[in-house]
């Protein structure tokens, strides 16, 4: 039995899922790493992959990485990191935004703090010296590095925040523009094959024959892990209920807007360039929490009458401002009046967020995206059974489970063809 596997390193740990040809999960592995430390990436990466049975490690057939996007080092030419890294979340790159907006199209993905152009074009203006003629690297590129030790590759669902052309594949015209000094990645498409994996790994079980494909980011693997195949269809929808809305669509077609912070993956599915238009709004979870707490939320969902509609219209918000579905960033959180009852104010809230979730999907379809034909649901939301009742008469679709919520699976899943 050949088997496929997929690594995710996540915010919060290391993850690998061994699927077979039917694409059914036949093994899971965990362990903990530190992302602010690449010291820890290298071990992890051993830990995860040896916490696989060796039965399966030995039918393995190819595997993949995916990682958190925008989280950047630099290495040598021996693939020594050298500097980094840059993680996902770090808005450093605010401060170099008007050199960006000089040359990139207007609205442009790149032009955000935390794009890997501007952590790039940051890290440059601290020490050009010290980096000139550096690998540039993600995350995930230099964990494939790893793998099959080829430096400087990358795929195109990492490379998007850097500036690359999905569309074209290739870099833009306007890079030149830049004069960046560090080796940019050769762009593959996700899932590609690389190489073979190095023979160092084959002391732990793995074939000589285990081919490395490019990978991905990790929420890119989640939504394959959503739908629970790697040839999803257009308008296949995941909705991830965690401490914000997050909504992805699969469309014939990009959809790119920068007042509601809307942008286009390109997912090749059988040899065709389909498009996962994403878009986040700053509601969820983490409203819910400011108000109650876990067993108070199950206790009070199970009072909810979800097939009646709620009276109250919020729009919770934990601060000031809102990019999706409403771009305006001087948006007052609206959280009252408040009744009495604390079920009634979580109806209303759950309402509320239901209708914001509708409202993102009907906005994404006037920018030009596919309609919604299916949607999955991710995230701690997902098992409220009243929400998911109450969303179901809003989007008048049944919102079904996910097929696994393992990013680590859809990883898998995304080099299974080989």
């Amino acid at each position: 039995m050949a088997c496929f596997i997929g690594i995710d390193f996540g915010t919060s740990g290391v993850r690998a899922a061994a699927v077979d040809e039917a694409y059914q999960l036949q093994a899971l592995s965990r362990c903990d790493y530190a992302l602010h430390d690449p010291q820890t990436w290298r071990p992890a990466l051993e830990a995860v992959l040896t916490g696989l049975p060796l039965a399966i490690r030995q039918q393995a057939r190819a595997l993949t990485v995916d990682a958190t996007s925008s989280t950047l080092v630099f290495s040598d030419a021996q693939g020594h990191i050298v500097a980094g890294p840059l993680l996902y979340n770090d808005g450093c790159g605010a401060s170099v935004l008007s050199q960006i907006e000089a040359v990139a199209p207007q609205g442009h993905v790149v032009a955000a703090a935390t794009s890997s152009l501007a952590k790039l074009l940051w890290a440059l203006d601290r020490d050009r010296p010290g980096l000139t003629d550096t690998y540039l690297l993600h995350q995930a590129d230099w964990l494939g590095f790893c793998l099959h030790g080829r430096l400087g590759l990358s795929d195109y669902h990492n490379a998007l925040k850097l500036g690359y052309d999905v569309e074209r594949l290739r870099y833009p015209d306007w890079f030149r523009d830049l004069e960046m000094p560090v080796r940019l990645p050769e762009v593959l498409t996700p899932g590609a094959s690389v190489g073979s994996l190095l023979p160092v790994w084959h002391d732990l079980g793995f074939p000589p024959g285990c081919t490395v494909c490019a990978g991905t980011t990790d929420s890119n693997a989640a939504f394959l892990a959503s739908a629970g195949t790697p040839t999803p269809t257009v308008g296949t929808a995941v909705t991830s209920l965690g401490s914000t809305l997050v909504l992805k669509l699969l469309s014939d077609r990009p959809v790119n807007d920068s007042r509601y912070g809307v942008y286009s993956h390109r997912l090749d599915v059988q040899g065709q360039p389909l498009w996962l238009v994403s878009g986040a709004s700053n509601t969820g979870g983490a409203v819910l929490r400011q108000f109650f707490g876990d067993e108070e939320l199950q206790a009070l969902s199970a009072q909810i009458d979800p097939e009646v509609e709620s009276p109250f219209s919020y729009y919770p918000l934990l601060s000031l401002g809102e990019r999706f579905p409403v771009n305006d960033p001087q948006l007052v959180p609206r959280l009252s009046p408040q009744p009495d009852n604390p079920a009634d104010f979580l109806h209303g809230l759950l309402e509320s967020m239901a209708r914001i979730e509708a409202k993102g999907y009907a906005l994404l379809q006037v920018l030009g995206a596919a309609r919604v034909q299916q949607i999955y649901t991710t995230g701690g939301g997902a098992t409220n059974a009243a929400w998911t009742q109450i969303r179901s008469r809003i989007l008048g679709m049944v919102p079904q489970p996910p097929a696994c919520t393992e990013a680590a699976y859809g990883c898998a899943l995304l080099c299974s063809f080989l």
